[in-house]
């Protein structure tokens, strides 16, 4: 079903308590900014309720049972409803399963060597590594970025995949497609050049040093420039953190979970948090003009 823009508001104008009616109620939706405007946008066939809705409560009034009409009480979005707002983060997702898919998650090497930070060959039982300036020498720039789509086990893939899922749609419904994407691709060429340069030539892959990017991009915009999107769920940010610590502790090492790409996290928290300050100022700035 296709969306359209129900409401079209200056950027001063406070949508917070609104949207968090629009969540109360399950109703899909998204907001976006236009040409220094706030856009409102749902599913056409609940375009005029909820603009109703809105003449009614523009302020919202989430902490009351309101007297709303049934024809109000939408369901929750269904996750094919959920994906006409995340494309370019449901194709990330995509691409990291299929490379999941044909790499056989790590196992076969000779497919999996054309997607790492260097490329390699299996001479007996070592491995032997091209230096990364030939390979950039003979046009193979996509190493610097594609080493996010590896994933090591159905494990390693389903943790990266369901907080990119959470973290990425956020930032795709407050700033679009084109900048999740350009984002995505940043936060994954800092991280892997800072693990390369960390750690020299090992094989090493995931989506994490791209998700605390965009955890710290999200924590430090929401704190200059507050916006429900990304308003991050009570816990996240902490256990995220607490858990980057525990990953430098050695810890996770210890007890079995392999070796963690600790200099991908904490420059993909960096360069996220710089991000968020450079997104966050220039929002901060558009609000106050």
């Amino acid at each position: 079903m296709s969306a359209v823009a129900v409401l079209r508001l200056p950027l001063a104008v406070d949508l917070s308590g609104f949207v968090k009616l629009l969540q109360r109620m399950q109703v899909p939706h998204r907001v976006s900014e236009e040409s220094g405007e706030q856009v409102l946008w749902v599913p056409a066939n609940i375009s005029q309720d909820v603009l109703s809705l809105y003449e009614r409560f523009p302020a919202g009034d989430p902490d009351q049972q309101l007297d709303i009409p049934a024809v109000l009480t939408i369901q929750r979005p269904g996750f094919v409803e959920q994906l006409r707002y995340a494309k370019a983060t449901a194709l990330v997702l995509l691409l990291s399963i299929l490379v999941g898919a044909v790499t056989l998650l790590g196992e076969n090497l000779d497919t999996m060597r054309w997607l790492t930070f260097l490329d390699f060959r299996v001479v007996g039982e070592y491995i032997h590594f091209v230096p990364l300036a030939d390979s950039l020498a003979a046009g193979q720039w996509w190493r610097l970025m594609t080493p996010m789509l590896i994933h090591f086990g159905i494990l390693h893939l389903a943790m990266n995949g369901m907080w990119y899922w959470e973290l990425g749609r956020r930032i795709e419904s407050r700033q679009g497609s084109i900048n999740l994407i350009g984002l995505t691709l940043l936060f994954s060429l800092v991280s892997n050049c800072a693990q390369y340069y960390f750690s020299g030539p090992t094989l090493f892959g995931g989506l994490s040093g791209v998700l605390y990017g965009l955890l710290g991009h999200c924590w430090i915009f929401q704190l200059l420039a507050p916006n429900p999107a990304y308003r991050l769920p009570r816990g996240v940010l902490v256990m995220m953190l607490v858990w980057l610590v525990l990953c430098l502790s050695g810890l996770i090492s210890m007890i079995g979970f392999g070796e963690i790409a600790n200099a991908a996290h904490v420059s993909g928290l960096l360069i996220g948090c710089f991000t968020g300050l450079l997104g966050g100022l220039y929002n901060r700035r558009k609000l106050a003009a």
